[in-house]
Order: structure tokens, then sequence, then C-alpha cells
């Protein structure tokens, strides 16, 4: 007969996952009203470092988001004006591409035969269609820019988090007895979200940027979209830069030949041992890593509850749980789970 205790124990248990199950479920379901919040919580931090520092250059609060929320109206015009013409183009020529890719993959049927594998052109297509590639990136920028309809709600939501968030210090020293412990742990908690997005952010331009004038030189068709791609999905380390490379590898393939897409698959390569293998860890310090696993289960987990922007903000979102769980001495366990690195590992450095 179990005891009073382990009885107590399982029923939290059940009741914990039961949450969990509903709170998922009860997200997923959002899903249309959740995507642009946390976007905008996301272009929030990204952009409280420079509300920071117009504030201390004794700007008032009111005209520093001001001038945030123009430069960021005038940063989205130019992208679109420049992307938007290449994500149109493109998605009308998907069904010429995906024609292409399949009648170069119905060309390995005679190597396959030669081989002694007997497949059917159905069958081969039913197994390996490098078409569906095209249309799964046209279906995600469609995806993406239905989320980006909802600009102007959330520009207001960003606009509003900023000056709250500038308020934040004067509301948690009238609310709590403990204010200056509570301002500490905000303040670097903060501190981290903002630095690792920060970086994160001037890391991914540069690598859109080389990936851009790479695939250009080479004559590759739509090279600044390709760009945009490699900048929004370096925010997923690991994966993301092998998804950004797929469709542009296989537009090479279909535009350029065997020869100038081994160029543009190893130029990726090369901007991707650079920045994610080099600079970014140099940059952010390896203490902020995620374990590869975190990274692909948060992957997995957001890209199913919220779509593909899930996928985007999938490891911002767990990097600020890590860093979170950091700033309590309580919860420093949870965040080392979560981390590339055990602390035997690090003592020993």
């Amino acid at each position: 007969m179990p005891t009073s205790f382990g009885t107590r124990e399982n029923r939290g248990l059940i009741l914990s996952l039961a949450c969990f199950v509903i709170v998922v479920a009860g997200m997923r379901a959002a899903q249309p009203l959740l995507v642009p919040f946390l976007l905008a919580v996301f272009i929030a931090i990204i952009c409280s470092g420079p509300l920071h520092w117009l504030q201390n250059k004794r700007v008032p609060t009111a005209l520093a988001v001001l001038i945030i929320l123009l430069s960021m109206i005038g940063a989205g015009v130019t992208v679109l004006a420049l992307v938007g013409t290449s994500v149109s183009d493109f998605s009308n020529a998907i069904p010429e591409y995906q024609q292409k890719l399949r009648s170069l993959t119905l060309g390995v049927l005679p190597l396959l035969e030669r081989l002694g594998v007997q497949l059917s052109p159905g069958e081969l297509l039913d197994y390996f269609d490098p078409g569906k590639a095209m249309q799964m990136v046209a279906s995600t920028l469609a995806t993406t820019g239905g989320v980006l309809t909802n600009t102007f709600l959330i520009l207001l939501t960003v606009v509003f988090i900023l000056l709250e968030a500038a308020e934040m210090p004067g509301k948690l020293r009238a609310a709590s007895h403990n204010a200056e412990s509570s301002l500490e742990s905000f303040e670097r908690f903060s501190t981290g979200v903002r630095q690792y997005l920060a970086i994160k952010t001037l890391v991914s331009f540069a690598t859109g940027l080389l990936v851009t004038l790479w695939l250009l030189v080479l004559g590759l068709d739509y090279p600044l979209l390709w760009g945009v791609i490699a900048f929004l999905l370096n925010y997923v380390p690991n994966i993301g830069s092998i998804l950004a490379a797929i469709p542009a590898v296989l537009l090479a393939l279909v535009q350029l030949g065997p020869s100038s897409t081994v160029l543009v698959a190893g130029g990726y390569l090369a901007v991707n041992l650079l920045m994610g293998s080099a600079l970014e860890p140099k940059l952010l310090g390896r203490k902020l890593g995620l374990s590869t696993l975190i990274v692909f289960l948060s992957l997995v987990f957001w890209g199913w509850v919220l779509g593909p922007v899930g996928m985007l903000l999938s490891v911002p979102l767990t990097m600020i749980v890590k860093i979170a769980l950091e700033v309590q001495p309580e919860t420093t366990w949870l965040a080392i789970l979560l981390g590339s690195e055990s602390p035997a590992v690090k003592n020993d450095r």
C-alpha cells in the first residue's frame, strides 16, 4: 500500500503534467494571437539596448521610443522593398523549379538500375522528391508573410513593452518589500538577455550579408532573399544553417549546374564555420551555450506549437528561460541541465 507521501508525490506529478498539457494545448489554440505577441517581445528585447543607451544620453523616454519605432519602420520598409519582389517572383517560379528538380531526380534511375535497384519513377519521387523542399520554402514564406500582416499590432505591442520596461524599476520598488534584491535579479536577467540577443543579431546579420554577397558573385537568382533567410535561421544554431542552405543549393542545381552547386554549398559551409564555430562562441562565451539535444527538442516543440515562427524563436525563447534560471540559485541546476557543458568541464579549464 503506498504511503501518504508517495501518493501526494504521484498526485503532484500527474497534476503538473496535466497542467502542462492544458497550457500547451491553449498555446497551440491561441497561435494566431500568441505568435505576434512573442515576436513583439523578441523585438522589444533587442530594442531595449538602444532604448537604455538613449536614456543614458538624457533623451526623454517617449522620444527615445519614437526614434526606435521610426528606425524599425524604416528598416522594415527597406527590407520589404528589397525582398518583396524576390519572394513574389520565387513563389511564381516554384512549379518550374519543381519540375526541373523532378527531372533531375528521375535522371538517377538508369544509375540505380545499373546498381541493381529497381524503382519506378513514381516510387522514386515518393521516396525522394526535392521539389517538395521548394514547396516547403514557399509555404514557410507565405506563413511568415501572414504573420507580418499584423505589423501594426506587433509595433504597437513593442511600443507598450518598451514604455513599460522604462517604468518597471519604479514599479518594483513600490510593489516589493525587498525591491533592491528583485531589481538586481531583474537587471541580471535583462542584461543577459539583451547581450545574448544583441550579439546573436549582429552575427546573424553578418552571416546573411556574407551569404548574399557570395551568391551574388556566383550569379544565383534571389541572393538577397537567401541572405535574409540565412539571417533569420541563424537564430537556430546547428540546424538553422542547414535549413537555410537547402533551398539555395537546390536552386543552384537547377540554375547553375553541379559545379556551381558545390561552390554554393561550400560558401554556406565556410560562412557558418566562420560565424557559428569561431566568432559566435568567442563573443557569447561557451557558458551561454545550449545542449544540442535541447536545441533540437526546443525546435521540434516550438515549431509544433507555434509553426514556422515558433521554430525561428525556439532557441531565443529557450535561452531566455536558461538565463532566467541562472539568476536564481534555486533553479541553477535546471540551467546546468539545459547548458552545453557540465560544471566539471568548466572547472578543469
